[in-house]
């Protein structure tokens, strides 16, 4: 028998409400970013709980949520220090998960503290019901490894390896969402729920965050649930990436703002934020590997125009001069060295290779354009430099 509450929504109220009538085996990804028990205040929620209250409400939910689950299903779970360990503990010994990763989100700045060193990271559990049988698509999320960044090893695996287990957030990833009176976490995790004085805040927890775990722990057409819906970044990933999905909000306020914010984004809209913060790192002068980095540029470029075009041809990013300033902002923005010379010729050179031919990228025949020279990065060695022209 199906489940009686519709997909593609965000169903205002409890969730533990929402949970009991969804069907048992349902769902093939959930992520939970839940509240943390620190004394935040929220429009319709108390977060300071007794630390026993808290515990027993997080076990009632987290029952729910595997209850929904698939017998091949995921669950990731996002919290601080507070209680990282008592979570694990629960979803172990009292929901027999398993926990395949625990992975420390870095970000690389934070506010000072008092008497104390400077909070820079928050926890992801990785835990699955079967562990001999889940989803872990490891070609989806493939990172350059060392031996190609660095020291441009011919030993190399061309696919690149699996991430590591810290990961990296950068400003740049959150638009707004890090300031100098808030904690660097808390504030984007609880501005969907909290009330803000700027009020509703549009990004959350990183798009290109959810990205990876979603591309990793489901496939297309998956199922994908969020239980504390909040700003609904989750849910707008999901819907990006051509997933199923559904959520549940307490606040009825950030429920219709979060569906307003889904319903704008589109199957196939490149996600928020940078690709990888692996641009910005180091390498042996002149020993990086031409081919991997030849991969990587290929994709800043096609996301910047992605993102900088809003449909427009190629003719015509090159030809405005506003659109063509977005497009080379994008390049900047995400850390392409080079010039904006650079990048549009690299945009024509992909459109005369035919890597612009799929429905995300539209096509435009045409040669040059006159363009001002803008803001570039550290690094000034143009694109073409780091290939050989015969690539």
């Amino acid at each position: 028998m199906e489940s009686p509450l519709a997909l593609n929504t965000i169903h205002p109220g409890d969730c533990l409400k929402g949970l009991a009538q969804l069907e048992p085996g349902r769902i093939d990804l959930a992520f939970a970013d839940p509240p943390f028990n620190i004394g935040y205040e929220y429009d319709v929620y108390q977060d300071n709980r007794d630390y026993h209250d808290y515990l027993a409400w997080t076990k009632q939910w987290m029952a729910a949520v595997v209850r929904a689950l698939k017998d091949d299903g995921t669950f990731w779970v996002a919290i601080g220090d507070e209680f990282a360990a008592e979570f694990k503990l629960i979803a172990q010994n009292d929901l027999k998960l398993t926990c395949r990763s625990w992975v420390i989100w870095y970000y690389t700045f934070g506010v000072n503290c008092k008497k104390k060193f400077t909070r820079s990271h928050a926890h992801l559990f990785h835990f699955v019901k079967n562990p001999q049988r889940f989803t872990f698509n490891e070609n989806e999320i493939a990172v350059p490894s060392a031996r190609q960044l660095v020291y441009a090893d011919s030993r190399a695996n061309p696919s690149g390896r699996l991430p590591d287990d810290t990961w990296i957030l950068r400003p740049q990833d959150v638009p707004g969402g890090f300031t100098p009176e808030q904690q660097t976490w808390y504030f984007p995790r609880v501005a969907g729920t909290f009330k803000e004085r700027a009020g509703f805040h549009g990004c959350q927890m990183p798009e290109q965050l959810l990205g990876r775990i979603i591309r990793t722990s489901s496939n297309p057409g998956d199922v994908v649930l969020d239980p504390f819906a909040g700003s609904g970044t989750t849910l707008a990933v999901a819907k990006k990436l051509g997933r199923r999905w559904i959520g549940f909000e307490l606040s009825q306020k950030y429920q219709r703002q979060a569906t307003r914010r889904i319903a704008q984004a589109a199957e196939g809209d490149p996600l928020n934020g940078g690709l990888e913060p692996i641009l910005s790192a180091p390498r042996t002068p002149e020993q990086t590997s031409k081919a991997w980095l030849k991969s990587l540029i290929t994709r800043v470029i096609l996301e910047a125009f992605t993102r900088a075009s809003q449909g427009a041809s190629i003719d015509r990013v090159l030809a405005d001069p506003e659109l063509n300033q977005r497009f080379c902002d994008e390049c900047a923005e995400m850390g392409l060295p080079g010039q904006p010379a650079d990048w549009n010729r690299l945009l024509l050179k992909l459109q005369d290779e035919g890597k612009l031919t799929c429905p995300s990228f539209p096509n435009g025949k045409g040669r040059t354009a006159e363009h001002i020279p803008r803001k570039t990065t550290t690094d000034k060695r143009p694109v073409a430099t780091l290939f050989d022209p015969s690539l």
